[in-house]
């Protein structure tokens, strides 16, 4: 009887682990890409995303007025833009699967980030951590939550190639895949829908 109960337990530990492991996504999913692979040249990439390319992982200013010119140089292109902070932990475990995603998608989609209501040392900091295939815009007043309706950190909006904003997705992404399905139906797939 003692030995069931222990395989009995031994396999619900068991699943317990798998099915954590697929709601948090794969080791390897999480893990940080590094600068040196988050600045290669992307191939076919138009001279728009390739100019948004050379600049990974700034950190720039201007607020809002510079993320809206940033947007509207890129209309024709669909845009993920993500609100992130250096002492949101849910932003950090998210990079990893932002990271991938620009990396891969980079010669169709644009990526943005806004670094909210942070010191500018510590978002320096976490950008050193977790590099950013893309250049990221300084809110240090917070008025991206606003104009998101964000409800905390992260915080990701999905603009379609026309410019129009589809959705906001609150929160972090639970996985690399979930983001990847997002993008395709809401920064690629909007103007299908029309």
């Amino acid at each position: 009887m003692r030995k069931a109960l222990i395989a009995i337990c031994a396999l619900f530990l068991t699943a317990a682990v798998v099915v954590g492991v697929r709601q948090t996504g794969t080791a390897d999913d999480a893990a940080p890409l590094s600068l040196a692979e988050v600045s290669k040249p992307i191939a076919g990439a138009p001279p728009k995303l390739a100019a948004l390319r050379a600049r990974v992982n700034e950190l720039r200013g201007g607020g809002l007025q510079a993320l809206d010119a940033q947007l509207m140089a890129l209309r024709g292109t669909p845009v993920v833009v993500n609100l992130w902070a250096s002492w949101c932990d849910p932003c950090r475990r998210e990079l990893p699967f932002l990271q991938r995603q620009a990396v891969q998608r980079g010669a169709r989609v644009a990526f943005l980030g806004v670094n909210v209501g942070d010191e500018r040392g510590q978002a320096k900091a976490l950008a050193a951590r977790y590099p950013m295939p893309y250049p990221s815009f300084e809110d240090p007043r917070s008025r991206s939550t606003g104009r998101y309706k964000a409800r905390g950190l992260p915080t990701t909006a999905f603009y379609d190639a026309s410019g129009k904003l589809e959705i906001v997705h609150q929160g972090a992404f639970p996985t690399g895949a979930k983001l990847a399905e997002a993008i395709e139906r809401y920064a690629l797939g909007g103007a299908a829908r029309r």
